[in-house]
């Protein structure tokens, strides 16, 4: 098992047993979320973003507009937080109090650089369209040289990062179990459905097979 080192900030102070620091536990969570949600502290205050990631090996990409605030402050190499959640399902518990959500999360602490070298953007930005849908960077059009200057790509290491899953039952109290109340699982989950084409394409333009075939698992 390829275990990433523990620090003070990633250890878990609550439910230890649900915590993971296996690599590939934490890049599998990584590989199936969309959204991100970057924390950080500018101008004394606390501020959380969600935005669109990718995994790149060992290190977690996020891009966006060189107005934007956020990558203007992480651009700084501040320090944030970022956090991805998956949502499995919903726990019923015969008791209010006992009620919970079965879950995958990643909790992700580190500095973000900026990505300056055209070669290594072009890949961090072909890293983030294959996450969303594999194949489309080959499809479309690359993004050209005014598009690269407008665009901030940032890198945060995942080298201080821990994940914290709960799967299974509701967990109620010993004397609660003869309750006449349902309980249970209620089970969520992300799928495609039919795409739907933008009003102004070309009528002699076909679905390709990456979109016809889309399945996030």
């Amino acid at each position: 098992m390829n275990e990433i080192p523990r620090t003070e900030r990633t250890t878990l102070k609550r439910l230890p047993k649900r915590g993971s620091f296996d690599r590939e536990v934490i890049n599998t969570i990584l590989d199936e979320g969309f959204v991100c949600h970057v924390g950080f502290v500018t101008d004394d205050k606390p501020v959380v973003i969600p935005t669109g990631y990718a995994r790149m090996g060992e290190n977690l990409i996020i891009h966006g507009s060189r107005a934007s605030r956020m990558l203007c402050a992480l651009g700084k190499e501040v320090d944030v937080c970022v956090t991805v959640t998956l949502i499995d399902g919903l726990v019923l518990a015969r008791s209010a109090f006992h009620r919970s959500m079965n879950y995958r999360s990643v909790v992700v602490f580190g500095r973000a650089h900026a990505i300056e070298t055209r070669t290594e953007k072009l890949a961090a930005l072909r890293a983030l369209s294959e996450h969303m849908i594999p194949g489309r960077w080959d499809y479309v059009r690359e993004p050209n040289e005014r598009e690269l200057q407008q665009t901030t790509v940032l890198s945060v290491p995942l080298n201080e990062t821990s994940a914290k899953i709960r799967t299974g039952q509701p967990v109620d109290d010993d004397e609660d179990y003869d309750l006449p109340i349902w309980a249970g699982i209620i089970p969520l989950r992300l799928f495609a459905q039919t795409p739907v084409a933008d009003p102004l394409l070309r009528m002699d333009v076909d679905i390709p097979g990456h979109v016809r075939s889309y399945v996030k698992p």
